[in-house]
């Protein structure tokens, strides 16, 4: 019999690890969501009639918004490109197959937790604050990604709120993370 040992030198890929904590991160969700008796994580208890496809049309257009303004404070201010840099220089080279798995990974994972099990149980104030600490940068100069995304965690969650169902806060998380990797990816300002 010959016995297979693996190699103790193979580790995993990032996408590989991201996919793993977010699909943790969305299955931490659904359990505590099922828990707390809720028929359906993705869509907001009590509201009748789901506005699923204008959901998802504000969340584009959210999105964009979202990347513009990005986009502005990059080109505009010095904090905004030094952002850049540091979140550059912290991810490394990202080949556009790993952009799209993180980008699609944390926005199933980050608002299947963050909007469809936390906000209803805590609120929408808390449930964003909680999300702009998940990005809280190892140096100060990440402030303003922090306060984005507390920013960001507020209008996904209205988005939310407004709709009935997660699929616009996703579709508006995955166009911020997938253009704005994909710009940070490609884009060197030195």
């Amino acid at each position: 019999m010959v016995t297979v040992m693996p190699d103790a030198n193979r580790s995993w890929s990032r996408p590989a690890i991201v996919l793993v904590l977010y699909l943790a991160l969305a299955s931490a969700g659904v359990a505590w969501s099922t828990l707390r008796g809720d028929a359906s994580v993705w869509r907001l208890g009590g509201k009748e009639d789901p506005q699923m496809l204008a959901g998802i049309v504000a969340g584009i257009f959210l999105g964009l918004g979202f990347v513009f303004a990005s986009r502005f404070a990059t080109h505009r201010f010095e904090w905004g490109r030094a952002l850049h840099r540091d979140l550059r220089a912290l991810l490394g080279p990202l080949p556009g197959a790993e952009i799209v798995v993180l980008a699609v990974a944390s926005a199933f994972g980050e608002e299947i937790f963050f909007r469809g099990a936390l906000l209803p149980a805590v609120g929408l104030w808390l449930s964003s604050a909680i999300f702009a600490l998940l990005h809280v940068g190892p140096k100060l100069r990440f402030l303003p990604w922090t306060l984005s995304s507390f920013l960001a965690g507020m209008v996904f969650g209205q988005l939310f709120l407004w709709s009935g169902d997660l699929g616009g806060p996703v579709v508006a998380h995955f166009t911020v993370n997938a253009l704005n990797l994909r710009y940070l990816s490609s884009t060197d300002l030195g």
